[in-house]
């Protein structure tokens, strides 16, 4: 006999999660639904909402990400009921769910979109700063203000942003590829950005796309309550824009990078002094450098797998996420992914009756089309609410529904350095093992073109610029033409090739 259920809400959907993921899943849901409930559970007091969206071309889409009051989203979707709390407890058997705020939420059908945090380098120290959310971004604009040097730790799309964008201050960058940008390019494309790293950036920013709501006030409320650390969604591309990212010295830019390594211990001023182990001072140009010590004394220093040791004020940790499945695990026997995210099938569905999960918190366990991968980034976070509560809406009315056209070919456009940068199918050859080519054209401060090929098909490109080649990239990489006969040709820049693979 199922034990009697409390006299709360009746089963209705439930998404948890106020990053894109959550709210594209729960504003379809109150379109396919117009006349049910549909609660959105989220413990920040912003969500996140995607405006000015654009498809590119059939998968490439571009969009902004704002962060607007819980009550816009409300305002928009009369259905849509925004419980501003976490989740304590997820009872599966039970279909319910506990909130913070002591209720429990019956659910029909629920999607878990509660993003990743991130990954620290360490626990605790009080000079690690994790990146990951607008609310960090401002910590750190703080902390930049006061700092002489700092040490940024990680090679994916936030540390390339930040060094990028930090001037006045010393900046190591270890990361422990050959080459900055590893998630997103080969050494190639790295060598035709890091030129614009040393080149001097052009002034006035021009100005920015998003509204800010700061929930400044709202915060230290809600810190106390012990929800420190787990507010915030993940930053978009451009999330430094109108920050001030400005250290103390006058001077552009000082970069140096150590590659091949990673962070083997962390000390703190005194736990230096007491190790009697020397630290090595800014490097500069490659004048034979007599100085081997730093006489300045830092509040921490990094020890590098490679011995190399550097003094700084404060460490930023940009080394990647964590799905943040903590909350729904106890009691619940959920099928994990290897990066330790909620494996889900190719309707979006966990291995749980009823329990859907969408973006960072999701592991895609589905046989992927041979041209497409996860990446925890916003546009596939939008792409699999979407997806899931078209799923959820065809499961609750006994109808099937066909895998979401844009699993068929990855596809990302993004800006780095302020270039225009678009990554289509396996970009990286992620998994083509060696029997691939790569054929490349590059004009210096211009543009950056990589194709990646396999038995004469495309397989991925990278494109860099203003290149106008996403469109006929992407058909060739969907239709897999065989190319062999092009050559070398089919990168001439004489070659219009739209006219040929019209």
């Amino acid at each position: 006999m199922e034990a009697a259920r409390p006299p709360s809400t009746a089963g209705k959907f439930v998404v948890v999660g106020g990053g894109i993921a959550g709210v594209t899943c729960a504003e379809q849901l109150a379109i396919h639904f117009p006349s049910e409930d549909i609660l959105l559970v989220t413990a920040s007091p912003v969500i996140k909402a995607v405006t000015n969206f654009k498809q590119v071309s059939k998968v490439l889409e571009e969009f902004d990400v704002e962060e607007q009051p819980n009550t816009m989203l409300e305002n928009r979707f009369p259905n849509i009921k925004v419980i501003e709390s976490g989740v304590k407890q997820l009872k599966s058997k039970e279909h319910c769910i506990l909130t913070g705020d002591g209720s429990q939420h019956v659910y029909k059908k629920l999607c878990l979109c509660a993003g990743a945090k991130p990954k620290l380098i360490c626990e605790g120290n009080p000079y690690v700063l994790g990146i990951r959310d607008t609310d960090s971004a401002q910590e750190f604009q703080k902390q930049l203000t006061k700092a002489k040097r700092i040490m940024i730790i990680g090679n994916g799309g936030i540390a390339l942003e930040l060094v990028y964008e930090i001037e006045g201050c010393e900046v190591i960058w270890a990361i422990k590829d050959k080459a900055i940008g590893n998630t997103f390019f080969d050494a190639g494309a790295a060598e035709f950005l890091t030129s614009k790293l040393i080149a001097e950036k052009p002034e006035a920013k021009i100005a920015h796309k998003r509204t800010r709501y700061t929930t400044e006030g709202r915060k230290k409320e809600a810190q106390t309550k012990g929800s420190a650390g787990n507010m915030g969604s993940a930053l978009g591309p451009d999330w430094h824009e109108g920050l001030n990212l400005k250290g103390t010295k006058e001077f552009s830019r000082k970069i140096h990078i150590e590659t091949m390594c990673e962070v083997k211990k962390i000390y703190l001023q005194e736990e230096f002094r007491i190790s009697r182990k020397k630290s090595l001072p800014f490097p500069r140009d490659h004048h034979n450098q007599p100085v081997t010590t730093d006489k300045e004394v830092w509040p921490v220093y990094v020890e590098l797998t490679s011995e190399k040791i550097y003094g700084c004020d404060f460490i930023v940790s940009a080394t990647g996420v964590t799905p943040n499945i903590e909350p729904f695990l106890c009691g619940n026997n959920f099928d994990l992914g290897e990066d330790g995210g909620l494996k889900v099938d190719d309707h979006m569905h966990t291995s749980l009756s009823d329990i859907y999960a969408a973006g960072d918190i999701c592991t895609a366990s589905w046989q992927p089309s041979p041209v497409w991968q996860q990446m925890r980034l916003w546009t596939q976070a939008r792409q699999m609410g979407w997806y899931a509560a078209k799923c959820m809406a065809a499961a609750t009315l006994g109808q099937s529904t066909d895998m979401d056209f844009s699993f068929e070919l990855f596809a990302h456009v993004t800006k780095f350095f302020n270039y225009k940068v678009v990554l289509l199918g396996k970009y990286n050859a992620q998994g083509l093992g060696s029997d691939h080519e790569l054929m490349l054209r590059c004009t210096k401060g211009q543009e950056y073109v990589k194709v990646v090929m396999q038995n004469g098909r495309m397989m991925g490109a990278v494109l860099i610029g203003e290149t106008d080649l996403e469109e006929t990239f992407e058909n060739l990489i969907l239709n897999q033409m065989d190319l062999s006969s092009y050559g070398e040709d089919l990168l001439d820049p004489n070659i219009d090739l739209e006219d040929y693979f019209d």
